[in-house]
């Protein structure tokens, strides 16, 4: 996932040219502020408690992975929904 942080607020904002999900977040890349707005606004959309997703990977970057307790399959469904 690419992220971009201090936007206005946090949205989806489509995907890259390799495939990966772009997201725009409303916090500021400081003191992990911009990892926990994208941890809460993912988690948000995929109807799941924070807790259940994971910067695993890109804590420093704006390339990132994530780790979510849900089935691969069920995340893209879920994500479908969603625009962007």
């Amino acid at each position: 996932m690419r992220v971009t942080p201090g936007a206005k607020h946090s949205a989806w904002a489509g995907r890259g040219p390799d495939g990966r999900r772009k997201v725009k977040v409303g916090a500021p890349a400081i003191e992990g502020r911009a990892n926990a707005a994208l941890v809460k606004f993912v988690a948000r959309s995929l109807g799941v408690p924070q807790r259940a997703v994971r910067v695993v990977h890109g804590l420093s970057g704006r390339d990132k992975v994530l780790e979510v307790d849900l089935a691969a399959g069920e995340i893209e469904d879920r994500l479908e929904k969603e625009p962007g």
